[in-house]
């Protein structure tokens, strides 16, 4: 509270007072004398709180006039304030933009501009109305904004265990880039006195990405597709199922595809040359273990890998027998696992590493590298379309009927390839049947 505006309080209770006396006087009654001195001194403390209160208005005044703002504006001192600085931040997880496009086109059953008006009306993001409503649609579905799809890719980045492990992106320029990479070491030496300087030699081979197309089929159940407008929940779901298939999908293509004949892209397992191929022992102690395992990350160091994000890439049933290995002591041998690392390096766990592999149809395999050798080419563009009638099959193999589940299935194109700089940089271990008896 301001002084001027503590002294105006206080003659308000004084001339209250003082209203109070001269009312009782004006309706006929007499004074006594002692209401006669209050009345007087009210007075005189109501002129003297009156000088009071004029003196602190003009200091009040001479304040403000001599003060300086923090930053002044273009129109001066006296100008108004600024107008203020809000930013606004949008908390809804990555891709959900995108899933609320599936959602609106497998609502309005393919009809774009049926689907925008539902976006429009349902309050979901301007973003979102503007790319149903402007995008040209083509023969293969809607073609959703450049900056929302990398929203879709970025957030890849932690369903992919390659991409988690650092695997690095690139723009596929017109859907190629060629990567020139060294093959052979320069000649450099020490010389004498007037020798003559080695001739420097180098054999080049080029890392070569041509965008391959990549189709995941995400079926979405049509209760969820009755919510309209802005629902979190609805679209988490949507955003995870979309996220969830395409990074699966990637895994499997970027680990172990042999290419179909460049179809698609094709994987580190038939990237990796013969010699950093390894059959695992027959044995299971330890010592197999740290003999087998150490082979696989020696010939990654010994091809001069950068060695910047190196790990391990396993099946679940791989890492939880190794868990359970015990040294001679009975002690955990390699406790290292429960704060997620094997041999000093991350380790990270895909389904989509085989249990099934060899004759006997249990064998997995064991991948270590330096996945910053690795680059994933991509053209940052998803395509979307919908089906109701159209059937898939599930990670069993059975074929199910969309219609016949009361599913919307919502297809997702992208164009993308892979391949590591430096073939050297991965090992595979082949052959590992640890574990299989746990799921006897």
């Amino acid at each position: 509270m301001s002084l001027v505006t503590q002294l105006r309080s206080e003659r308000a209770k004084l001339n209250d007072s003082l209203q109070a006396l001269a009312k009782k006087e004006a309706g006929g009654e007499t004074l006594s004398a002692e209401e006669l001195q209050q009345f007087t001194d009210l007075e005189s403390q109501i002129g003297e709180l009156t000088s009071k209160i004029a003196r602190a208005e003009l200091a009040e005044k001479a304040n403000a006039a001599a003060a300086t703002p923090v930053q002044e504006s273009g129109r001066g001192i006296t100008s108004p304030p600024a107008d203020p600085h809000i930013t606004v931040q949008d908390n809804a997880p990555a891709g959900t933009r995108v899933a609320q496009m599936a959602r609106m086109i497998a609502q309005a059953q393919g009809n774009q501009m049926q689907a925008a008006e539902l976006a429009r009306q349902g309050g979901l993001d301007e973003g979102v109305v503007m790319a149903l409503a402007t995008t040209t649609p083509g023969a293969g579905g809607v073609l959703v904004p450049s900056n929302m799809a990398r929203e879709v890719i970025e957030s890849l980045r932690p369903v992919s265990i390659l991409r988690s492990f650092g695997a690095r992106p690139l723009p596929l320029v017109n859907g190629n880039m060629s990567l020139p990479r060294i093959k052979g070491n320069t000649s450099v030496g020490y010389i004498g006195m007037d020798t003559d300087i080695p001739v420097t030699g180098m054999t080049f081979e080029d890392l070569k990405l041509q965008a391959k197309k990549l189709a995941a089929l995400v079926p979405i159940s049509n209760d969820l597709l009755k919510f309209q407008g802005v629902n979190p929940q609805v679209d988490a779901i949507v955003v995870s199922d979309l996220f969830t298939s395409v990074g699966l999908y990637e895994d499997i293509t970027f680990i172990r595809s042999n290419g179909n004949g460049g179809l698609t892209p094709k994987g580190l397992r038939y990237w990796a040359p013969a010699q950093n191929v390894v059959a695992a022992p027959a044995g299971a102690a330890m010592a197999d273990i740290d003999a087998f395992t150490g082979s696989l990350m020696l010939r990654v160091e010994m091809a001069n890998a950068n060695m910047t994000a190196c790990g391990w890439m396993m099946s679940p049933r791989t890492i939880r027998f190794l868990q359970n290995v015990r040294d001679a002591n009975g002690n955990k041998a390699y406790p290292e696992i429960e704060q997620g690392r094997f041999k000093g390096y991350p380790f990270k766990l895909s389904t989509q590493i085989p249990i099934n592999l060899g004759v006997g149809g249990d064998e997995s395999e064991i991948y270590f590298g330096d996945y910053s050798d690795c680059f994933i080419g991509e053209t940052g563009q998803l395509t979307l379309a919908y089906s109701t009638e159209a059937s898939y099959k599930d990670a069993l193999g059975e074929t199910i009927s969309a219609f016949q589940r009361d599913q919307t299935l919502v297809r997702v194109i992208n164009h993308n390839d892979f391949g590591p700089r430096h073939v050297e940089s991965v090992s595979v271990g082949t052959g590992v049947t640890w574990g299989k008896e746990m799921l006897v």
